[in-house]
């Protein structure tokens, strides 16, 4: 039987204020998730994202559930699954007087590396993450996306098998996550390493992960691919028809694959399953009128993320 990296059942957390109230951060979270997979977690502020992440790195433990990592029980053997995980997170902090090179050097030796091991490894990070130009700067004076490539040059340092990444573009402009996430793809690859990925942002989710599971309120609302999360929300092309003359739009609403229409003088917008032969007869109703523009428009999680949270 292939090893999950992550078996969860029936996981509740809650966290009691100072009067004595008690506030559910997450209820009955049940999922597993694959070895090698990159999984994605998504959801509003406060869903329970980075909650989540904590308990699956044991940094914290749940009132109730089970919860196997890497195969190991995650209370019984906390100290063997901390070796073989990392984790980088949105806004990462380390010793700000220190360099690059000397705070690699200082996480290499508290995961048990030292002399020529501990160099060589050092040496690697600092060379596969694009950090030669940076190894003797100090930590404050790093740029946003350095201090970046730092955490995930890090979390790297005792090459785990399971890598956490807990939201790692917030705060970074276009070009920076995009290579932040090239990184993130590069080290999955190369490494063979399972990743989950908490994040906002829905084209770095569709972009990376295999399967998303979507989180409010504490609870696990729709869990599978991008693609068939789309698919299963019946969130089909829009396509965007500018026009003068006469339509007939009542027609078009009763096609065949129309999920949704909505029309206004010389325009109108219409989400239709997938397949050239909804777009054909729509052009055809068309007849009466001079199409002046077709606009088709993919969805994207952007569109899942939205209907779910309502």
């Amino acid at each position: 039987m292939t090893e999950k990296s992550v078996e969860a059942k029936g996981i509740c957390k809650m966290y009691k204020s100072l009067l004595g109230s008690s506030t559910t951060i997450l209820d009955n979270i049940s999922l597993d998730i694959e070895a090698g997979e990159i999984f994605g977690l998504l959801g509003p502020n406060g869903s329970g994202k980075t909650t989540l992440i904590s308990i699956f790195s044991t940094l914290i433990y749940p009132e109730a559930g089970s919860l196997f990592i890497l195969g190991m029980n995650a209370r019984r053997d906390k100290g063997e699954i901390r070796k073989v995980i990392n984790i980088s997170t949105a806004k990462p902090n380390f010793p700000w007087s220190l360099t690059v090179r000397e705070n690699l050097r200082h996480y290499g030796m508290l995961y048990g590396l030292y002399g020529s091991d501990l160099s060589r490894t050092v040496d690697d990070q600092i060379e596969a993450f694009e950090l030669g130009d940076f190894r003797d700067k100090r930590f404050e004076d790093l740029s946003t996306g350095i201090k970046q490539r730092l955490s995930l040059a890090k979390a790297m340092l005792n090459h785990p098998r399971l890598l956490f990444l807990d939201e790692p573009t917030t705060g970074l402009d276009p070009d920076i996550s995009m290579k932040t996430r090239m990184l993130v793809k590069r080290i999955h690859e190369e490494e063979n390493i399972s990743v989950i990925l908490s994040t906002h942002y829905m084209p770095e989710a569709e972009m990376l992960c295999d399967r998303i599971a979507f989180l409010r309120k504490g609870r696990i609302v729709a869990m599978d691919t991008p693609r068939n999360l789309k698919k299963h929300l019946c969130l089909g092309e829009r396509v965007v028809i500018s026009y003068q003359g006469q339509a007939d739009t009542a027609a078009i609403e009763k096609l065949p694959g129309i999920l949704g229409l909505k029309a206004q003088k010389g325009r109108v917008e219409i989400s239709i399953d997938r397949g050239e032969e909804s777009l054909d007869q729509i052009i055809k109703l068309f007849s009466g009128a001079k199409i002046l523009d077709i606009d088709i428009k993919e969805p994207d999680l952007e569109d899942v993320f939205i209907e779910l949270a309502r």
